[in-house]
């Protein structure tokens, strides 16, 4: 005998989506938890109690995080559903999808590419029967989809491309051109995770870009999620290659689209309050016939306007627009960051684009708007003051994970910026920021740790204490995998050796450069080819091998000036070559040399680099006997060495500068088990950032001039 549903289940399931229509999760999934409650007199039919199931799983995983919930209702879900031949195909595709993102948020890889491969032989033996073509292609899309970043997290780069592969061929079948260009943009996210070779991932850059050119214009206008996803992409291949030129321009068009979808952000919002409204207005038993249909009327309006804005249907507003980024049609999952992610890195490659070119203005804001975005949304994971990673709930580690992380490459420019600008106290502040939350969340921040040690060395090579500076810089290489962020605080420790000016740390720094040197032309781009140039030109000088040292300064700095962009790299390039032209006793050129170095040293207000471009100006024109320019130079150079001492006195004084040069290294808890496990087992593909690290950090900081000037001559 067929089971019956009671009057008051289907009232709570009527209720249950009024709340939700009035934003009421909390309270829509009381009611559905209730319904689930049906007395044994009343059994719920198994397809009923399946789908009661599988939309308070929604729920709890777009509105709570309460994963381990939502996976047991998927999970019953599916037991319900599989032995049932009247249940809807699409509801059990739509189960089998879930459930493989639940496993994937908690990490639990081996049971989702279970219950994917499961998915895929259940589509293959449908199509064309009891699913039409063009749905089975698209159920098949998303679950190949899952299925790569399922095995990208294993590290089986091969195996995701694989089903990248298959994703694309039933995209082709679709003729949808998102799809088409949402694969090759993942199948690039692979890439460039996993960079075997730069030739191959350079032609995926272009195929992602080529397919992006053949979406008509209309439907471009509803494609911001995947054009961002895309352009990320791009830009962080461009930044990989230093391609600084092109990557400029590709985030003058990441930005324009980041700011036309905050204004259709803010209408969405606005056509949500007053449909809420409505809503609220509709629910009132006591609503004169007239009013109601007058309002009926409005919403029906404002539902057209909705789905003109977002390009959706609907029925799919409540899944959390407000929230995402979409990239791909339904049934694709095809978010990959949050909305407010996604804003935070199109801040950041604003400022990882401008920081070398020292527009340090619009880096200043662009620092304090994604900060903004990150603190609002750590607020929201339960990130407050005196929660530490212990305290972490599992559903919220991965995100946590993601949030912490742009934190604290906000915080690393912040630190850039301020050192370049001689603002000594500022960069400690946000250097013990960067230091705090690493001591919070040690597990999750792991592989930050190098990075802070490297800015220590940034730090205290800034204020003078060089052989502090030193230490940090070798404590950071022991404390990375990267060979680039190897060889850069190589560099930046040889260069601490230099200025020590012994000849124990001399030869230190040949021992520190001569490895990397032999290397320099191995890595992606050119960043580390010009910091090693600049050290070993240093090196030479240092060996009274001018002529030598020339040449290959002057080639190192047509690389700079050609390809990175740093013009805190380029002006001291020149100053260098400035000192090199007055020693060779080519003072012409020493002096137009020194002019344009100055100029670029005052656009950045880098006050240790002017300093040391006024003292070889000094001993310029005391070699040209000119007295008058000597003088007003020396006076300038005075002023400008008592502006240097007063911000050095600063931070000597203030209470973190021992801390952030003391020779040893941060002390932490021990490594968390649970959040290591969950780190190493979580999502991946669309979660890890492969945005460099540090890029234009510049490879000397004098703190003072006369110093600097010395070694330059010796």
């Amino acid at each position: 005998m067929a089971s019956i549903t009671p009057p008051a289940i289907e009232g709570l399931c009527a209720l249950a989506e009024e709340s939700c229509l009035c934003r009421d999760f909390p309270a829509a999934i009381r009611c559905l938890e209730a319904a689930l409650c049906s007395p044994d007199s009343f059994p719920l039919s198994p397809l009923l109690e399946s789908q009661i199931r599988l939309r308070l799983a929604s729920l709890l995983l777009a509105h709570t995080h309460n994963l381990h919930d939502a996976k047991s209702h998927l999970e019953r879900s599916l037991l319900l559903l599989s032995p049932l031949p009247s249940a809807p195909l699409p509801l059990k595709l739509l189960t089998h999808s879930m459930l493989s993102n639940t496993y994937h948020l908690v990490g639990a890889i081996r049971q989702q590419k279970h219950i994917l491969f499961k998915a895929i032989q259940l589509v293959n033996h449908s199509s064309g029967l009891v699913l039409p073509r063009d749905e089975a292609l698209m159920w098949m899309c998303n679950f190949q989809s899952q299925m790569a970043s399922a095995l990208a997290v294993e590290a089986d780069y091969p195996g995701s491309l694989e089903a990248i592969e298959s994703a694309k061929v039933a995209a082709e079948g679709t003729g949808s051109p998102e799809l088409k260009v949402f694969f090759a943009a993942s199948e690039l996210h692979i890439h460039l995770l996993h960079w075997d070779d730069s030739q191959v991932v350079g032609s995926a850059v272009r195929r992602c870009a080529g397919l992006w050119e053949e979406i008509p214009s209309y439907q471009k206008q509803r494609c911001t999620g995947l054009f961002l996803y895309a352009e990320l992409l791009r830009t962080f291949y461009l930044l990989r290659t230093c391609d600084y030129k092109t990557a400029s321009q590709r985030v003058e068009m990441l930005d324009l689209a980041m700011k036309k979808e905050m204004q259709r952000l803010e209408k969405v919002k606005e056509i949500n309050s007053e449909l809420l409204s409505i809503q609220r207005s509709l629910s009132q038993p006591d609503q004169h016939q007239m009013e109601r249909f007058a309002l009926e009327e409005k919403q029906g309006r404002l539902c057209e306007r909705l789905k003109a804005e977002t390009g959706l249907d609907i029925d799919f507003l409540d899944l959390g627009y407000e929230d995402k980024l979409y990239l791909a049609p339904q049934p694709m999952d095809g978010e990959w960051l949050p909305r407010n992610a996604v804003f935070a890195i199109v801040d950041l490659m604003v400022v990882m684009v401008g920081r070398p070119k020292g527009i340090f203005k619009e880096c200043g804001k662009r620092i304090q708007s994604g900060l903004q975005l990150i603190y609002g949304e750590l607020v929201k994971l339960g990130i407050v003051d005196g929660v530490t990673e212990m305290n972490l709930q599992q559903s919220t580690i991965w995100m946590a994970g993601l949030y912490l992380m742009l934190l604290l490459q906000f915080l690393e420019n912040k630190v850039a910026v301020e050192l370049t600008r001689s603002e000594f106290v500022e960069a400690q502040e946000a250097l013990i920021q960067m230091k705090h939350w690493f001591v919070r969340f040690p597990t999750i921040l792991q592989g930050c740790e190098s990075t802070i040690e490297m800015l220590r060395g940034q730090y205290a090579h800034s204020v003078g204490c060089f052989r502090e500076a030193a230490y940090h810089f070798v404590e950071a290489t022991k404390l990375t995998d990267s060979k680039s962020m190897q060889s850069m605080c190589q560099v930046y420790a040889a260069v601490s050796n230099i200025c020590l000016g012994d000849p124990e740390s001399t030869s230190q720094a040949l021992d520190l450069v001569g490895p990397v040197y032999q290397i320099m032309e191995s890595f992606v781009g050119v960043r580390e080819k010009t910091c090693i140039i600049f050290v070993y030109g240093l090196l030479l000088m240092k060996q009274q091998n001018l002529q030598e040292a020339r040449i290959r300064l002057a080639s190192g700095l047509k690389i700079a000036h050609q390809q990175l962009g740093n013009i805190q790299l380029v002006s001291q390039y020149l100053t260098i070559l400035g000192t090199l032209a007055l020693q060779l006793h080519d003072n012409a050129q020493a002096r137009e040399i020194l002019k344009s170095s100055l100029t670029l040293a005052k656009t950045l207000y880098d006050i240790p680099t002017q300093i040391w471009v006024l003292s070889v100006f000094t001993d310029l024109y005391r070699e040209l006997g000119e007295k008058e320019n000597e003088n007003e130079n020396s006076e300038y150079k005075r002023k400008k060495e008592d502006d240097l001492q007063r911000r050095l006195a600063d931070a000597h004084l203030q209470k973190h500068h021992h801390e952030l040069i003391a020779m040893e290294r941060i002390k932490v808890q021990p490594l968390n088990e649970a959040v290591l496990k969950q780190m190493e087992t979580g999502p991946a593909v669309r979660t890890d950032l492969d945005i460099p690290e540090s890029i234009g950090l510049p490879p000397t900081k004098p703190a003072s001039g006369p110093r600097l000037r010395d070694r330059k001559r010796r």
